[in-house]
């Protein structure tokens, strides 16, 4: 086995989501173990509710773990992955329709500066604005693929999944 995975799914949605499945089912295939929480019930608190529940049972997961994992997350999964890496050892970050804020909850998105990471995000995110992720990648010199699609990105699953096994050869070289 290469290393493990956590791959957190968005708000109203669940480990059997399109983007973390298919993802996963990449990565299994080239040898990585991976992980999908359950975030569900952290969800039916609302959105900015679901914030610390949500980073106590990504970092709960993590702290289990022999090594630093590669967090990838989607929407909710990518803000909570990102403030996640802030406290907890990873190995990297790919980072999907990434909120910069979530109304109501009082930090915005961040993530801890010398981990690796890839920023994905439509040019028609109608849920969230690339305008604020633009921004925060622009800030810190991340790398930020727009594509031409919406907050789902599904008509991009071919390219994300091109960038996340770029990721996994870069991370199974270090």
């Amino acid at each position: 086995m290469r290393g493990q995975i956590i791959l957190s799914h968005g708000s109203d949605s669940s480990p059997e989501a399109t983007k973390v499945s298919a993802l996963a089912a990449l990565a299994e295939s080239l040898g990585w173990r991976t992980q999908r929480p359950d975030y569900r019930t952290d969800d039916s608190r609302g959105h900015a509710g679901s914030v610390a529940p949500r980073i106590a049972r990504l970092r709960a997961t993590i702290e289990a773990l022999d090594a630093p994992p590669l967090l990838v997350g989607s929407s909710m999964g990518a803000f909570v992955s990102g403030l996640v890496s802030l406290d907890v050892a990873v190995a990297g970050l790919l980072l999907l329709a990434t909120p910069s804020e979530i109304p109501g909850y009082a930090r915005r998105f961040d993530l801890r500066a010398d981990v690796p990471a890839m920023l994905i995000h439509g040019w028609r995110d109608e849920v969230c604005p690339l305008a604020g992720v633009h921004a925060f990648a622009a800030r810190r010199r991340l790398p930020l693929l727009v594509l031409d699609d919406d907050h789902r990105l599904g008509a991009s699953m071919g390219m994300i999944s091109a960038q996340f096994r770029l990721l996994l050869d870069q991370q199974a070289a270090a």
